[in-house]
């Protein structure tokens, strides 16, 4: 896959922990990571945690969990701990409803993307990734997203 995670070791529950102690929100959606591999991250949250009042998953939650898949995957692919990562602009379309626990997935960039934003990361002390994520039932995708991650030294 792509150069990013293959570079990257990390034990998804190392990233579990960071996510958790640095960003108090996903503890409350009771976020797990499933997996951190060459292709990208998966993240998922119990329905219980996320629920609106009909009892499908929250937009809010489905935003945030897949805005959380985008940042880890920068969060991986860039390897500087002391550097800052943000959103800055995204976009949402919600497909059809989740009523069970939420996934989402958000694949690595490609090689000349990822090569890209490190040089210009290395060379300025910024730079933005467009990514993509998705959160799926069932095999069916539910919500797409889309969102500019920024990289901070």
């Amino acid at each position: 896959m792509t150069q990013m995670m293959k570079n990257a070791s990390v034990d998804p529950r190392e990233l579990e922990a960071y996510l958790h102690e640095k960003i108090p929100l996903t503890r409350a959606m009771g976020v797990r990571v499933e997996r951190v591999e060459a292709g990208g991250v998966v993240l998922a949250a119990p329905l219980g945690a996320n629920h609106n009042h009909l009892g499908t998953a929250f937009g809010g939650s489905l935003a945030a969990l897949a805005t959380l898949a985008g940042y880890c995957v920068l969060w991986v692919s860039l390897g500087d701990r002391g550097g800052h990562i943000v959103v800055k602009r995204s976009e949402i379309d919600y497909r059809r409803p989740v009523t069970g626990d939420l996934r989402a997935e958000c694949r690595a960039p490609s090689a000349e993307a990822l090569g890209e934003f490190r040089a210009r990361y290395a060379e300025r002390g910024r730079a933005r990734l467009r990514l993509e994520a998705r959160v799926t039932q069932d095999g069916e995708t539910c919500v797409e997203f889309a969102g500019d991650f920024v990289a901070l030294r």
